[in-house]
């Protein structure tokens, strides 16, 4: 049974915390293709920012607008995941639950498109 009274605190926690989230890293490396493609954007394009004549704040706006469709693949991906563990039956509210996350996805690609063009215009 789940005891609140016995969880971690402190530096512990954030320890253990991080641990968690690095093995969540190495899955999402190992099993998802769309993150895989997200590292390589934001890796070809911190160094695109330099060939720019842009202030460093622009700089940072342009790599966190990829940073932040990777963080949405991460959130669609625990999605599905949870989809998946409640039940791997059709059901209509399992694929609007995977269509909505995709949908976030898309959004953040536009707006990480978006961002790029208006900061380089």
């Amino acid at each position: 049974m789940f005891n609140n009274k016995k969880k971690p605190k402190g530096i512990k926690r954030i320890y253990l915390a991080s641990l968690n989230s690095f093995r969540a890293f190495k899955w999402l490396y190992q099993n998802e293709a769309a993150f895989k493609q997200e590292l390589v954007l934001l890796m070809l394009s911190i160094p695109v920012t330099f060939l720019f004549d842009i202030s460093v704040a622009e700089q940072l706006i342009l790599i966190l607008s990829v940073v932040f469709i990777i963080f949405t693949e991460v959130i669609n991906t625990a999605i599905e995941a949870v989809v998946d563990r409640v039940g791997l039956e059709i059901h209509p509210l399992s694929g609007l639950a995977k269509d909505l996350g995709s949908a976030a996805v898309l959004i953040s690609v536009i707006i990480a498109t978006a961002t790029w063009l208006l900061v380089l215009y």
